[in-house]
């Protein structure tokens, strides 16, 4: 690749990266079978958890739900899906999670299986709780 002469912008420097969806389902859309299906059963099973008032955003360039501050964010990868409740939450509910593969704030899970309902549903009460904490201090 040539060098810009002085004083000469680059021919890379007016391409701006693309965007990246600006709502979950932009997201969605972008995300292929069976991985879609997979999100779309987490989204309904956190949305059913979260008060009325939580919304739903993108943050990082993927899902979340907000409610103040983030409630749980949740995405597709290649391989996997992932619901990232935070690392308390996920060390409150180890036991449960034994079948995953965890990282510190992570829990995997194939993408045509997404975890049970119920367990989306614990972990983010418990992560509604761990916010409220932080607000009574």
């Amino acid at each position: 690749m040539k060098t810009p002469k002085p004083g000469k912008p680059s021919p890379t420097a007016s391409r701006k990266p693309s965007a990246g969806p600006k709502t979950i389902d932009a997201y969605l859309a972008r995300v292929p079978e069976p991985a879609r299906t997979t999100l779309q059963k987490v989204r309904a099973a956190i949305r059913s958890s979260v008060p009325p008032a939580a919304s739903e955003t993108i943050s990082y360039k993927i899902p979340a739900f907000r409610l103040g501050e983030i409630v749980i964010w949740f995405a597709a990868f290649a391989s996997h899906c992932s619901i990232f409740p935070t690392a308390r939450v996920i060390e409150m509910f180890k036991d449960d999670l034994k079948s995953y593969p965890l990282s510190k704030g992570t829990i995997q899970f194939p993408t045509d299986k997404p975890p049970p309902a119920a367990l989306i549903k614990k972990l983010v009460k418990a992560r509604l709780a761990e916010i409220a904490g932080k607000k009574r201090r």
